[in-house]
C-alpha cells in the first residue's frame, strides 16, 4: 500500500488513466468488430472505426503506425 502522499495520488492518477485507457481499447475493438460485420462501402462504420483509431493514437495509447496499419485494414475490408 502507498504510504507517502505523493504516492497516494500517483496510484489515484494511474487509476484514472488505466480507466481512461480500458474504455478507448473497448472503443477501438467494438468500432473494428462493427466494421467487421458492416456491408462493404458502409461510410458511418468507416467514419466510427477511424474516429476510435485517431482518439487513441492522439491519447499515446497506440503508436503512429500502428493506427495507420489499423485503418488501411478498415479502409480495405469496406471497400466497395
Amino acid at each position: 500500500m502507498a504510504i507517502t502522499q505523493g504516492a497516494k495520488k500517483a496510484h489515484r492518477q494511474s487509476l484514472r488513466k488505466k480507466a481512461m485507457n480500458d474504455k478507448r481499447k473497448l472503443a477501438i475493438r467494438s468500432a473494428l468488430k462493427g466494421a467487421r460485420v458492416a456491408p462493404k462501402g458502409d461510410v458511418k462504420a468507416l467514419a466510427t472505426a477511424y474516429k476510435a483509431i485517431d482518439k487513441a493514437w492522439k491519447t499515446g495509447l497506440i503508436k503512429k503506425n500502428t493506427a495507420a496499419r489499423r485503418k488501411a485494414k478498415v479502409a480495405k475490408l469496406l471497400k466497395k
